[in-house]
Protein backbone atom coordinates (compact mmCIF):
# COMPACT_ATOMS: atom_id res chain seq x y z
CA UNK A 1 0.00 0.00 0.00
CA UNK A 2 1.05 3.45 -1.10
CA UNK A 3 2.64 4.96 2.35
CA UNK A 4 0.76 8.14 1.51
CA UNK A 5 -3.06 6.05 2.38
CA UNK A 6 -1.30 4.93 5.80
CA UNK A 7 -1.08 7.23 8.94
CA UNK A 8 1.84 8.67 9.75
CA UNK A 9 3.69 8.04 13.23
CA UNK A 10 3.28 9.43 16.62
CA UNK A 11 4.59 13.16 16.37
CA UNK A 12 4.78 16.76 17.81
CA UNK A 13 4.80 19.28 15.47
CA UNK A 14 5.50 22.87 17.25
CA UNK A 15 4.24 25.81 15.03
CA UNK A 16 6.72 29.01 15.42
CA UNK A 17 4.66 32.05 14.61
CA UNK A 18 1.06 30.32 15.51
CA UNK A 19 -0.70 33.01 15.33
CA UNK A 20 0.61 34.51 11.81
CA UNK A 21 -0.57 34.21 8.46
CA UNK A 22 1.19 31.30 6.64
CA UNK A 23 0.13 29.21 9.84
CA UNK A 24 -3.48 30.37 9.74
CA UNK A 25 -3.75 30.27 5.80
CA UNK A 26 -1.94 27.40 4.82
CA UNK A 27 -0.51 25.08 7.56
CA UNK A 28 -3.21 24.95 9.53
CA UNK A 29 -6.04 23.86 6.80
CA UNK A 30 -3.48 21.50 5.25
CA UNK A 31 -3.33 19.66 8.63
CA UNK A 32 -6.99 19.67 8.89
CA UNK A 33 -7.43 17.98 5.53
CA UNK A 34 -4.43 15.42 6.48
CA UNK A 35 -6.46 14.93 9.73
CA UNK A 36 -9.99 14.73 7.77
CA UNK A 37 -8.53 11.67 5.74
CA UNK A 38 -6.84 9.97 8.68
CA UNK A 39 -3.34 10.27 7.46
CA UNK A 40 -2.65 11.47 10.73
CA UNK A 41 -1.54 9.65 13.94
CA UNK A 42 -4.16 9.55 16.58
CA UNK A 43 -1.63 10.33 18.49
CA UNK A 44 -0.41 13.54 17.28
CA UNK A 45 -0.48 16.79 18.31
CA UNK A 46 0.15 20.44 17.43
CA UNK A 47 1.52 23.34 19.14
CA UNK A 48 1.38 26.69 17.99
CA UNK A 49 3.27 29.27 19.69
CA UNK A 50 3.20 33.01 19.93
CA UNK A 51 4.48 35.90 21.53
CA UNK A 52 0.51 37.32 23.18
CA UNK A 53 -0.72 35.53 26.17
CA UNK A 54 -3.93 33.52 25.28
CA UNK A 55 -6.02 30.82 26.85
CA UNK A 56 -6.11 27.71 24.67
CA UNK A 57 -9.54 28.38 24.35
CA UNK A 58 -8.57 32.07 22.81
CA UNK A 59 -6.60 30.56 20.63
CA UNK A 60 -8.71 28.12 19.37
CA UNK A 61 -11.37 30.92 18.87
CA UNK A 62 -8.93 32.70 16.55
CA UNK A 63 -8.06 29.30 14.82
CA UNK A 64 -11.82 29.28 14.13
CA UNK A 65 -11.94 32.72 12.83
CA UNK A 66 -8.80 32.79 10.93
CA UNK A 67 -7.86 29.47 9.83
CA UNK A 68 -11.33 27.67 9.40
CA UNK A 69 -12.40 30.25 6.32
CA UNK A 70 -9.54 28.89 4.48
CA UNK A 71 -10.29 25.00 4.78
CA UNK A 72 -11.99 25.24 0.52
CA UNK A 73 -13.17 21.50 0.59
CA UNK A 74 -14.17 18.19 2.45
CA UNK A 75 -15.31 20.07 5.62
CA UNK A 76 -16.75 18.53 8.22
CA UNK A 77 -18.24 20.22 11.75
CA UNK A 78 -17.31 16.75 13.95
CA UNK A 79 -13.98 16.53 12.17
CA UNK A 80 -13.19 20.04 12.74
CA UNK A 81 -13.67 19.75 16.45
CA UNK A 82 -11.89 17.00 16.45
CA UNK A 83 -9.07 18.21 14.73
CA UNK A 84 -9.40 21.34 17.16
CA UNK A 85 -8.77 18.80 20.34
CA UNK A 86 -4.97 17.99 18.76
CA UNK A 87 -4.42 21.73 19.14
CA UNK A 88 -2.41 23.41 22.02
CA UNK A 89 -1.44 26.86 22.31
CA UNK A 90 2.37 28.17 24.52
CA UNK A 91 3.04 31.86 24.77
CA UNK A 92 6.55 31.84 23.69
CA UNK A 93 9.25 34.45 22.17
CA UNK A 94 10.60 33.02 19.97
CA UNK A 95 13.73 35.75 20.30
CA UNK A 96 13.97 34.83 24.63
CA UNK A 97 16.11 31.72 25.71
CA UNK A 98 14.00 31.99 28.74
CA UNK A 99 10.86 30.78 27.30
CA UNK A 100 11.97 27.47 25.84
CA UNK A 101 12.34 25.33 28.77
CA UNK A 102 8.68 25.39 29.10
CA UNK A 103 8.76 24.47 25.72
CA UNK A 104 10.93 21.83 26.43
CA UNK A 105 8.58 20.15 29.05
CA UNK A 106 5.73 20.92 26.85
CA UNK A 107 7.05 18.88 24.03
CA UNK A 108 8.30 16.18 26.86
CA UNK A 109 11.02 13.41 26.32
CA UNK A 110 9.38 10.44 24.31
CA UNK A 111 12.41 9.36 21.72
CA UNK A 112 9.78 7.71 19.62
CA UNK A 113 7.86 10.39 18.93
CA UNK A 114 9.05 12.33 15.87
CA UNK A 115 9.20 16.28 16.79
CA UNK A 116 8.50 18.98 13.76
CA UNK A 117 9.50 22.48 14.30
CA UNK A 118 8.01 24.55 11.74
CA UNK A 119 9.88 27.96 11.90
CA UNK A 120 6.90 30.07 10.03
CA UNK A 121 9.18 33.27 11.39
CA UNK A 122 11.33 35.87 9.62
CA UNK A 123 14.48 34.18 8.49
CA UNK A 124 16.76 36.16 10.59
CA UNK A 125 15.15 34.47 13.67
CA UNK A 126 16.10 31.26 12.61
CA UNK A 127 19.56 30.93 14.04
CA UNK A 128 18.34 32.49 17.35
CA UNK A 129 15.35 29.56 17.29
CA UNK A 130 17.62 26.47 16.93
CA UNK A 131 20.12 27.48 18.94
CA UNK A 132 17.29 28.14 21.91
CA UNK A 133 16.32 24.46 21.27
CA UNK A 134 19.69 23.16 21.32
CA UNK A 135 20.01 24.69 24.29
CA UNK A 136 17.11 22.73 25.87
CA UNK A 137 17.98 19.11 24.00
CA UNK A 138 15.50 19.72 21.42
CA UNK A 139 17.84 19.20 18.76
CA UNK A 140 17.85 15.57 19.24
CA UNK A 141 17.47 13.04 16.23
CA UNK A 142 14.05 12.57 16.18
CA UNK A 143 13.47 16.12 15.92
CA UNK A 144 12.99 18.10 12.45
CA UNK A 145 13.44 21.53 11.49
CA UNK A 146 11.01 23.12 8.94
CA UNK A 147 12.86 26.47 7.50
CA UNK A 148 10.61 29.17 5.52
CA UNK A 149 11.43 30.72 2.29
CA UNK A 150 13.39 33.31 1.57
CA UNK A 151 16.84 31.53 3.41
CA UNK A 152 18.43 35.01 3.08
CA UNK A 153 18.57 38.12 0.95
CA UNK A 154 21.60 37.12 -0.95
CA UNK A 155 24.22 34.44 -0.87
CA UNK A 156 26.25 35.44 1.89
CA UNK A 157 23.48 35.92 4.27
CA UNK A 158 22.03 32.69 2.94
CA UNK A 159 25.18 31.07 3.47
CA UNK A 160 25.58 32.94 7.04
CA UNK A 161 21.71 31.17 8.19
CA UNK A 162 22.65 28.05 6.86
CA UNK A 163 25.42 27.89 9.24
CA UNK A 164 24.68 28.89 12.39
CA UNK A 165 21.97 26.61 11.85
CA UNK A 166 23.90 23.51 10.60
CA UNK A 167 26.01 24.06 14.33
CA UNK A 168 22.83 22.66 16.22
CA UNK A 169 21.33 20.63 13.33
CA UNK A 170 22.49 17.98 11.11
CA UNK A 171 21.31 18.68 7.10
CA UNK A 172 19.38 15.40 7.40
CA UNK A 173 17.34 16.88 10.30
CA UNK A 174 16.64 20.05 7.79
CA UNK A 175 13.35 20.50 5.38
CA UNK A 176 14.07 23.78 3.69
CA UNK A 177 10.65 24.32 2.09
CA UNK A 178 9.50 24.65 -1.34
CA UNK A 179 5.42 24.46 -1.64
CA UNK A 180 5.39 24.16 -5.17
CA UNK A 181 7.31 21.16 -4.82
CA UNK A 182 4.43 19.39 -3.54
CA UNK A 183 2.53 20.33 -6.58
CA UNK A 184 0.65 17.31 -7.43
CA UNK A 185 1.08 18.09 -11.16
CA UNK A 186 5.04 18.40 -10.75
CA UNK A 187 5.35 15.21 -8.80
CA UNK A 188 3.12 13.83 -12.15
CA UNK A 189 5.91 15.36 -14.67
CA UNK A 190 8.63 12.86 -12.88
CA UNK A 191 6.31 10.06 -13.20
CA UNK A 192 5.52 10.77 -16.93
CA UNK A 193 9.18 11.55 -18.13
CA UNK A 194 10.51 8.45 -15.70
CA UNK A 195 8.24 5.73 -16.13
CA UNK A 196 6.79 6.18 -19.98
CA UNK A 197 9.04 5.05 -22.71
CA UNK A 198 7.03 7.87 -24.41
CA UNK A 199 8.37 10.94 -23.41
CA UNK A 200 11.36 9.81 -22.29
CA UNK A 201 13.45 9.88 -26.16
CA UNK A 202 11.83 13.04 -26.54
CA UNK A 203 13.02 15.04 -24.24
CA UNK A 204 16.57 16.66 -24.92
CA UNK A 205 17.55 19.15 -27.40
CA UNK A 206 17.09 17.00 -30.44
CA UNK A 207 13.28 17.04 -29.96
CA UNK A 208 12.61 20.25 -27.68
CA UNK A 209 12.67 23.54 -29.09
CA UNK A 210 12.10 25.51 -26.07
CA UNK A 211 10.70 25.26 -22.24
CA UNK A 212 8.09 28.10 -20.89
CA UNK A 213 8.11 28.28 -16.98
CA UNK A 214 5.28 30.92 -15.52
CA UNK A 215 4.32 31.74 -11.83
CA UNK A 216 1.91 34.79 -12.78
CA UNK A 217 -0.24 36.84 -9.79
CA UNK A 218 -2.91 39.11 -10.04
CA UNK A 219 -2.67 40.27 -7.16
CA UNK A 220 -0.64 43.30 -6.09
CA UNK A 221 1.79 43.63 -2.63
CA UNK A 222 -1.15 44.22 -0.44
CA UNK A 223 -0.06 44.63 2.95
CA UNK A 224 3.34 42.87 2.45
CA UNK A 225 4.07 46.47 0.78
CA UNK A 226 7.34 46.56 3.86
CA UNK A 227 8.71 43.10 3.27
CA UNK A 228 8.17 43.12 -0.44
CA UNK A 229 9.96 46.40 -1.19
CA UNK A 230 13.61 44.79 0.15
CA UNK A 231 12.60 41.61 -1.45
CA UNK A 232 11.50 41.79 -5.39
CA UNK A 233 10.13 38.85 -7.64
CA UNK A 234 14.17 37.62 -8.41
CA UNK A 235 14.28 36.79 -5.01
CA UNK A 236 10.95 36.05 -3.75
CA UNK A 237 10.15 33.94 -6.64
CA UNK A 238 13.07 33.13 -9.39
CA UNK A 239 15.64 32.23 -7.00
CA UNK A 240 13.52 29.52 -5.25
CA UNK A 241 10.44 28.68 -6.93
CA UNK A 242 11.31 28.65 -10.94
CA UNK A 243 14.57 27.36 -10.84
CA UNK A 244 12.99 24.41 -8.73
CA UNK A 245 10.76 23.93 -11.29
CA UNK A 246 13.35 24.22 -14.03
CA UNK A 247 15.30 21.34 -12.04
CA UNK A 248 12.31 19.10 -12.68
CA UNK A 249 11.97 19.73 -15.54
CA UNK A 250 15.93 19.29 -16.75
CA UNK A 251 16.79 16.95 -14.38
CA UNK A 252 18.82 12.93 -15.48
CA UNK A 253 16.57 10.45 -14.43
CA UNK A 254 17.70 9.57 -10.88
CA UNK A 255 19.46 6.20 -9.66
CA UNK A 256 16.30 6.00 -7.34
CA UNK A 257 13.63 8.25 -5.54
CA UNK A 258 15.64 8.53 -2.34
CA UNK A 259 16.12 11.50 -1.24
CA UNK A 260 19.72 12.33 -2.31
CA UNK A 261 19.57 10.35 -5.70
CA UNK A 262 16.94 13.65 -6.77
CA UNK A 263 18.45 15.61 -5.04
CA UNK A 264 22.01 15.47 -6.82
CA UNK A 265 20.66 15.60 -10.07
CA UNK A 266 18.83 18.84 -9.77
CA UNK A 267 21.65 19.93 -8.19
CA UNK A 268 23.59 18.99 -11.44
CA UNK A 269 21.08 21.09 -12.97
CA UNK A 270 21.59 23.93 -11.22
CA UNK A 271 25.86 23.38 -11.45
CA UNK A 272 25.24 23.59 -15.49
CA UNK A 273 22.92 26.78 -15.53
CA UNK A 274 25.58 29.11 -17.82
CA UNK A 275 26.35 32.02 -15.66
CA UNK A 276 25.33 35.45 -16.20
CA UNK A 277 27.95 38.17 -17.65
CA UNK A 278 27.00 41.78 -17.34
CA UNK A 279 25.78 42.02 -21.21
CA UNK A 280 24.11 38.93 -20.23
CA UNK A 281 21.69 40.46 -17.56
CA UNK A 282 21.22 43.46 -20.32
CA UNK A 283 20.60 41.08 -23.53
CA UNK A 284 18.82 38.19 -21.33
CA UNK A 285 16.82 39.71 -18.37
CA UNK A 286 13.80 41.88 -18.10
CA UNK A 287 12.68 43.55 -14.76
CA UNK A 288 9.19 45.40 -14.59
CA UNK A 289 7.21 47.53 -12.19
CA UNK A 290 3.47 47.22 -12.71
CA UNK A 291 1.64 50.81 -12.91
CA UNK A 292 -1.94 51.36 -12.17
CA UNK A 293 -4.22 49.34 -14.40
CA UNK A 294 -7.33 46.90 -14.07
CA UNK A 295 -7.60 43.12 -12.58
CA UNK A 296 -10.57 41.32 -13.48
CA UNK A 297 -12.45 44.55 -14.66
CA UNK A 298 -11.41 46.73 -11.71
CA UNK A 299 -9.26 49.70 -11.33
CA UNK A 300 -5.89 48.77 -9.38
CA UNK A 301 -3.34 51.25 -8.58
CA UNK A 302 0.42 50.89 -9.35
CA UNK A 303 3.46 49.48 -6.94
CA UNK A 304 4.43 52.99 -6.62
CA UNK A 305 0.94 54.10 -4.79
CA UNK A 306 0.50 50.69 -2.99
CA UNK A 307 0.63 51.28 1.12
CA UNK A 308 4.74 50.61 2.34
CA UNK A 309 6.19 51.25 -0.85
CA UNK A 310 8.65 54.56 -1.22
CA UNK A 311 7.86 57.15 -3.97
CA UNK A 312 11.11 56.76 -6.14
CA UNK A 313 11.59 52.18 -5.57
CA UNK A 314 13.41 50.73 -8.22
CA UNK A 315 11.95 46.92 -6.87
CA UNK A 316 11.22 44.31 -9.75
CA UNK A 317 7.80 43.14 -9.58
CA UNK A 318 8.32 41.45 -12.98
CA UNK A 319 10.93 39.08 -14.30
CA UNK A 320 11.49 37.19 -17.34
CA UNK A 321 15.08 35.44 -17.79
CA UNK A 322 16.61 33.50 -20.70
CA UNK A 323 18.47 30.54 -19.09
CA UNK A 324 20.47 28.15 -20.81
CA UNK A 325 21.90 24.74 -20.02
CA UNK A 326 25.65 23.82 -20.81
CA UNK A 327 25.04 19.82 -20.48
CA UNK A 328 24.66 17.03 -23.69
CA UNK A 329 20.75 16.33 -23.15
CA UNK A 330 20.02 20.48 -23.24
CA UNK A 331 22.87 23.02 -25.15
CA UNK A 332 20.77 25.48 -27.22
CA UNK A 333 17.83 24.79 -25.58
CA UNK A 334 16.36 28.15 -23.87
CA UNK A 335 14.44 27.90 -20.38
CA UNK A 336 12.70 31.08 -20.61
CA UNK A 337 11.25 31.79 -17.11
CA UNK A 338 8.74 34.71 -16.23
CA UNK A 339 7.25 35.84 -12.74
CA UNK A 340 5.27 38.78 -11.87
CA UNK A 341 2.31 40.48 -9.87
CA UNK A 342 -0.81 41.95 -10.83
CA UNK A 343 -0.92 40.24 -14.03
CA UNK A 344 -3.38 39.29 -16.10
CA UNK A 345 -4.30 35.99 -14.57
CA UNK A 346 -3.59 33.94 -11.82
CA UNK A 347 -1.67 31.16 -13.65
CA UNK A 348 1.46 28.79 -13.27
CA UNK A 349 2.10 26.33 -15.83
CA UNK A 350 5.35 24.73 -17.44
CA UNK A 351 5.32 24.76 -21.57
CA UNK A 352 7.43 22.40 -23.16
CA UNK A 353 7.39 23.54 -27.12
CA UNK A 354 8.84 20.40 -29.23
CA UNK A 355 10.30 21.23 -32.40
CA UNK A 356 8.86 20.78 -36.23
CA UNK A 357 8.39 17.96 -38.40
CA UNK A 358 11.18 17.80 -40.38
CA UNK A 359 9.07 17.71 -43.88
CA UNK A 360 5.68 19.54 -43.97
CA UNK A 361 3.05 17.25 -45.94
CA UNK A 362 0.55 20.06 -45.35
CA UNK A 363 -0.05 23.59 -45.80
CA UNK A 364 -2.14 26.27 -44.26
CA UNK A 365 -1.93 28.63 -41.06
CA UNK A 366 -1.68 25.33 -38.60
CA UNK A 367 1.24 23.59 -40.13
CA UNK A 368 5.12 23.93 -39.54
CA UNK A 369 4.98 25.67 -36.64
CA UNK A 370 6.57 23.97 -33.31
CA UNK A 371 3.93 25.14 -31.21
CA UNK A 372 1.48 22.77 -32.65
CA UNK A 373 2.81 20.42 -30.41
CA UNK A 374 3.39 21.58 -26.95
CA UNK A 375 3.12 19.75 -23.32
CA UNK A 376 1.48 21.84 -20.93
CA UNK A 377 1.89 21.42 -17.31
CA UNK A 378 -0.48 23.67 -15.47
CA UNK A 379 0.15 24.27 -11.55
CA UNK A 380 -3.01 26.84 -10.69
CA UNK A 381 -5.03 27.80 -10.36
CA UNK A 382 -6.44 23.81 -11.54
CA UNK A 383 -4.04 20.90 -11.85
CA UNK A 384 -4.06 19.60 -15.24
CA UNK A 385 -1.47 18.56 -18.31
CA UNK A 386 -2.39 18.75 -21.67
CA UNK A 387 -0.70 17.32 -24.75
CA UNK A 388 -1.51 19.72 -28.07
CA UNK A 389 -1.03 18.40 -31.61
CA UNK A 390 -2.37 19.07 -34.50
CA UNK A 391 -5.33 16.34 -36.25
CA UNK A 392 -7.66 16.31 -39.19
CA UNK A 393 -10.63 18.61 -38.90
CA UNK A 394 -13.99 16.25 -39.70
CA UNK A 395 -14.90 16.84 -43.82
CA UNK A 396 -13.81 16.34 -47.35
CA UNK A 397 -10.42 18.34 -47.26
CA UNK A 398 -7.18 18.09 -45.12
CA UNK A 399 -7.57 20.60 -42.70
CA UNK A 400 -5.56 20.36 -39.87
CA UNK A 401 -7.16 21.71 -36.26
CA UNK A 402 -5.25 21.82 -32.78
CA UNK A 403 -6.53 19.36 -30.33
CA UNK A 404 -5.56 18.28 -27.06
CA UNK A 405 -5.26 14.86 -24.59
CA UNK A 406 -6.54 16.16 -21.39
CA UNK A 407 -4.41 14.20 -18.69
CA UNK A 408 -7.32 14.52 -15.83
CA UNK A 409 -5.49 12.28 -13.03
CA UNK A 410 -8.49 13.03 -10.59
CA UNK A 411 -11.51 11.63 -12.93
CA UNK A 412 -9.39 8.66 -14.08
CA UNK A 413 -8.03 8.04 -10.35
CA UNK A 414 -11.24 9.29 -8.62
CA UNK A 415 -9.10 10.46 -5.54
CA UNK A 416 -9.13 13.85 -3.31
CA UNK A 417 -6.81 16.24 -4.25
CA UNK A 418 -4.19 16.76 -1.53
CA UNK A 419 -2.48 20.52 -1.92
CA UNK A 420 1.15 21.07 -1.83
CA UNK A 421 1.60 22.12 1.97
CA UNK A 422 -0.51 19.18 2.95
CA UNK A 423 1.72 16.76 1.90
CA UNK A 424 5.00 18.47 2.35
CA UNK A 425 3.97 18.33 5.85
CA UNK A 426 2.91 14.74 5.62
CA UNK A 427 6.59 14.13 4.01
CA UNK A 428 8.70 15.98 7.07
CA UNK A 429 6.65 14.13 9.63
CA UNK A 430 7.51 11.07 7.81
CA UNK A 431 11.03 11.62 7.35
CA UNK A 432 11.03 12.05 3.42
CA UNK A 433 13.42 14.24 2.32
CA UNK A 434 13.39 14.24 -1.62
CA UNK A 435 10.63 17.10 -2.21
CA UNK A 436 13.12 19.69 -0.05
CA UNK A 437 16.01 21.78 -0.58
CA UNK A 438 19.57 20.23 0.20
CA UNK A 439 22.42 23.41 0.92
CA UNK A 440 24.06 22.88 -1.87
CA UNK A 441 21.16 23.72 -4.09
CA UNK A 442 20.10 26.49 -2.33
CA UNK A 443 23.92 27.52 -2.80
CA UNK A 444 23.80 26.98 -6.10
CA UNK A 445 20.46 28.95 -7.20
CA UNK A 446 21.72 31.90 -4.91
CA UNK A 447 25.19 31.75 -7.38
CA UNK A 448 23.46 31.78 -10.35
CA UNK A 449 21.31 34.90 -9.40
CA UNK A 450 23.34 37.25 -7.83
CA UNK A 451 24.76 38.37 -11.04
CA UNK A 452 21.90 39.54 -12.41
CA UNK A 453 20.94 41.00 -8.64
CA UNK A 454 23.95 42.89 -8.81
CA UNK A 455 23.65 44.09 -11.72
CA UNK A 456 20.11 45.86 -11.10
CA UNK A 457 21.36 47.35 -8.08
CA UNK A 458 24.11 49.08 -9.66
CA UNK A 459 21.85 50.40 -12.65
CA UNK A 460 20.23 52.79 -10.53
CA UNK A 461 20.14 54.61 -14.08
CA UNK A 462 17.71 52.30 -15.66
CA UNK A 463 14.57 51.70 -13.44
CA UNK A 464 12.03 48.67 -14.07
CA UNK A 465 10.37 48.72 -17.43
CA UNK A 466 6.55 49.92 -16.48
CA UNK A 467 3.50 47.33 -17.67
CA UNK A 468 -0.28 48.20 -16.85
CA UNK A 469 -1.39 46.13 -14.42
CA UNK A 470 -4.11 43.40 -15.63
CA UNK A 471 -1.76 42.82 -18.52
CA UNK A 472 1.23 40.06 -18.96
CA UNK A 473 3.91 42.17 -18.14
CA UNK A 474 6.39 44.97 -20.03
CA UNK A 475 6.63 44.63 -24.24
CA UNK A 476 10.31 43.60 -23.59
CA UNK A 477 8.87 40.48 -22.26
CA UNK A 478 7.55 39.30 -25.53
CA UNK A 479 10.55 41.12 -27.32
CA UNK A 480 12.74 38.77 -25.55
CA UNK A 481 11.19 35.13 -26.71
CA UNK A 482 10.71 37.07 -30.07
CA UNK A 483 14.46 37.47 -30.70
CA UNK A 484 14.16 33.12 -30.96
CA UNK A 485 11.04 33.18 -33.13
CA UNK A 486 9.09 32.35 -30.44
CA UNK A 487 6.15 33.98 -28.20
CA UNK A 488 4.87 33.21 -24.84
CA UNK A 489 2.12 30.37 -24.65
CA UNK A 490 -0.80 32.59 -24.00
CA UNK A 491 0.39 35.25 -27.35
CA UNK A 492 0.18 31.51 -29.64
Amino acid sequence: MDNRSTPTPAFDMVLFGGTGDLVMRKLLPSLYQAHAASLLNQQGRLLALGRKAMSRDDYLALVEKSARQHVKEHFDAAAWASFCSRIDYLQVDAGNAAHYPALAEAVGQHPERVVVCYLATAPNLFAGICENLAAVGLNRPNVRVVLEKPLGIDLDSSNEINDAVAHFFKEEQLYRIDHYLGKESVQNLMAIRFANALFEPLWRREWIHDVQITIAEDLGVGTRGDFYDGTGALRDMVQNHLLQLLCIVAMEPPASMEADAVRDEKLKVLKALRPFSEQDVANKTVRGQYKAGAVAGQPVVGYLQEQGIPADSQTETFVAIKAEIDNWRWAGVPFFLRTGKRMQDRLAEIVINFRDVPHQLFSGPLSGSHTANRLVIQLQPEESIRLYFLAKEPGDTMRLQPAFLDLDFYKAFKVRRADAYERLLLDVIRGKLALFMRRDELVEAWRWVMPIMECWQNSSNTPPKQYTAGTWGPAASSALLSRDGISWHEES
